[in-house]
């Protein structure tokens, strides 16, 4: 027998493009639900053939929003290419680049794609309910949040000369070093960011108080994470091991080599979509779902490294019983990252190795696959390379943050559709709850699209004998 099923397409407010199904029982109870996402990039198949070293202009053209993760991931399996340890310099200066994109991003998904949920209410109208709603409701706080992105986008234009597909990143190191100037524009801006992290913070912690539902029902579920440490289990965002963690907060592996990620990670393919779902192979599939991104990097490490971030991260994890496992604290992770990433910044505007004009290792093909791996905002990010003696590309592997989180972002949507949804009577701020579920991911699917104001939405409810029960949309 048919079951009855509700689609939500498109889903709105994230980057790129995806539709969730919603399949129902004769009861009107929801059975299950999936997300799908329905766009064709094929960046691992077109990208064979071409020199490695043109790899990180190639790559970050996956991603108009996080197209640094791309290229310092690309760099990096570039390195390992040509075997060599790259300057001290141009690795702080990558990381000091990834460091602004962490800040731009995470900005993004709070102020602009996440926030009018939370801060301006669910029931209200779809129209409103976005980031120009948000700077009618609170002018100071939407032109404190775009500043806070630009921050992140100047540190980017500083190192790189553009916010936006910067030509900087290369194989063996990169290519100009930090300015006098360019340092004083940073610090510059650091009081002003330092400000607004506050302010945002003293908003979610309001907003923690009064969505204890969201809390308990937003994709809070066992599951393990994964994520980048550093040797002593600090944060870490561009170098360090993997680490896995399960629920209970027990590390059940340590110190793992992103080289050999292909003995711990395994990728199955549903026919219901073009992302792929990794999952950690010795618990098999779908046992080994792991989550991947801020909420996953805060479970996994034991300290930021900075004072700030320290204390909040204290906080963070007083909120779980082993690791916090609630996907709404995504939101609140993302807040703790900004924190230790302006920490990070401020220590580094006094280092004089980012002046040095030492900054590339130079080398021919030493090795015929390199891995790259570093941490995106949205989570961990593989490039993997395998090259012939020419250095031409033979095959490519992408691993990305949204991939690896796709077995839970599916659970999460099942979750909040069963609390939420009952029956043939399809309710848009309903809906929007299912939707806001996935938006706790900042799923990333081609990066480039985004979606406010008033968004085209077909839905369907179809009953056991075809027919249709309800329909809605908006155009």
């Amino acid at each position: 027998m048919m079951s009855k099923r509700i689609v939500i397409e498109p889903v709105t407010r994230i980057e790129g493009h995806a539709k969730i199904s919603i399949f129902m029982d004769s009861a009107g109870n929801v059975a299950d639900a999936e997300f799908h996402v329905v766009e064709f990039r094929g960046f691992e198949k077109f990208c064979e053939g071409r020199p490695f070293s043109e790899m990180p202009g190639i790559t970050q053209r996956i991603c108009g929003i996080c197209p640094v993760s791309h290229t310092l991931a690309s760099a990096k399996a570039g390195d390992a290419i040509m075997a060599v340890n790259i300057p001290p310099a141009a690795n702080k200066l990558r990381r000091l680049m990834n460091l602004g994109q962490i800040v731009q991003s995470h900005a993004l998904s709070f102020f602009h794609l996440s926030a009018p949920d939370f801060l301006l209410g669910w029931d209200t109208p779809p129209a409103q309910r976005n980031v120009f709603g948000l700077i009618a409701a609170n002018p100071g706080l939407a032109r404190a949040g775009i500043r806070l992105r630009q921050f992140g986008q100047e540190i980017i234009e500083i190192l790189g000369a553009k916010k936006i597909h910067p030509a900087w990143a290369v194989p063996g190191g990169v290519r100009s070093p930090l300015t006098e100037e360019g340092r004083a524009r940073i610090r510059a801006w650091l009081p002003e960011s330092f400000a607004t992290a506050k302010t945002a913070f003293d908003l979610f912690q309001k907003t923690m108080d009064t969505h204890l539902r969201e809390i308990q029902i937003y994709g809070n579920f066992p599951s393990l994470f994964m994520g980048l440490v550093g040797p002593d289990g600090s944060w870490e965002h561009h170098d360090g091991k993997l680490r896995f963690i399960d629920s209970s907060g027990c590390i059940i592996a340590d110190q793992l080599d992103a080289r050999d990620y292909l003995q711990f990670i395994g990728e199955s393919v549903q026919s219901s979509s073009y992302l792929k779902s990794p999952y950690y192979t010795p618990l098999g599939f779908p046992d080994g779902m792991y989550r991947v991104g801020p909420l996953a990097r805060l479970n996994v490490c034991e300290r930021m490294g900075v004072p700030k971030a320290d204390a909040e991260l204290k906080n963070f994890k007083s909120m779980g019983r082993g690791a916090v496992t609630s996907s709404f604290l995504y939101h609140y992770a993302r807040l703790i990252e900004i924190l230790a990433a302006l920490e990070f910044i401020e220590l580094y505007m006094d280092d004089p190795d980012l002046l040095s004009e030492d900054l590339r290792a130079d080398a021919g093909i030493n090795s015929l696959r390199g891995v790259g791996v570093s941490e995106a905002p949205r989570g961990t990010l593989f490039h993997d390379y395998t090259v012939d003696r020419n250095g031409l590309l033979q095959k490519v592997n992408l691993i990305v943050a949204t991939g690896q989180n796709n077995l839970a972002m599916n659970q999460t949507v099942a979750q909040i559709a069963r609390h939420y949804v009952r029956g043939a009577t399809i309710s848009e701020h309903l809906l929007n709850r299912v939707e806001h579920g996935i938006r706790c991911y900042d799923p990333c699917l081609s990066c480039s699209t985004h979606a406010v104001g008033q968004m085209p939405l077909h839905i369907r409810l179809i009953g056991p004998d075809g027919a249709i029960l309800c329909e809605a949309a908006r155009h």
